[in-house]
C-alpha cells in the first residue's frame, strides 16, 4: 500500500518500493492531474473550477488545478475533492455519479493506490 515517507519531498508518495530494483514515487500534481482530465471526459462537465478545461487541464499546473481539485493521502488511500460547473440540461446526480466513478477507477488503475472517495461539488450551471 503506498505511504507518504518522511524523507520523500512534500507532496511525493512511494507507489512501489522493491529493494533490488528501487524505488517509484508520484507526486501529489500528478494524482490531481489524473483526477482532472478523467472528470472533464465526462459528458455534461462543462469545466473544473478556475476554468480549466480538457484542453488546458493537460498542460496546467498543480497551482491551475488547484482551484477546482484537491487530493490528499491519508492512510494509504486517496481522498479527492472536485469542483465542477456542468453543462445545462444534463441531468446532475448521474453526471456526478459517472465523475466519482471515473475518477476512482482511473487513479486506482494508474497508481495502484485505492481511492477512499471523491467529492463532487457542483459550482454552477453553464448554458452553451
Amino acid at each position: 500500500m503506498a505511504q507518504k515517507k518522511d524523507k520523500e519531498p512534500k507532496n511525493t508518495y512511494t507507489i512501489y518500493e522493491d529493494n533490488t530494483m528501487g524505488r517509484v514515487t508520484i507526486a501529489n500534481e500528478v494524482i490531481v492531474a489524473v483526477a482532472a482530465i478523467a472528470a472533464l471526459e465526462i459528458d455534461g462537465v462543462a469545466h473544473l473550477g478556475g476554468g480549466i478545461t480538457l484542453d488546458k487541464a493537460s498542460r496546467a499546473g498543480e497551482r491551475a488545478l488547484s482551484r477546482g481539485v484537491k487530493a490528499e493521502l491519508e492512510e494509504g488511500k486517496i481522498h479527492v475533492r472536485l469542483i465542477v460547473y456542468l453543462n445545462y440540461g444534463c441531468s446532475i446526480p448521474e453526471t456526478c455519479t459517472k465523475i466519482q466513478e471515473r475518477v476512482k477507477s482511473t487513479l486506482e488503475n494508474m497508481t495502484g493506490i485505492d481511492v477512499a472517495e471523491v467529492r463532487v461539488s457542483v459550482a454552477d450551471i453553464v448554458t452553451q
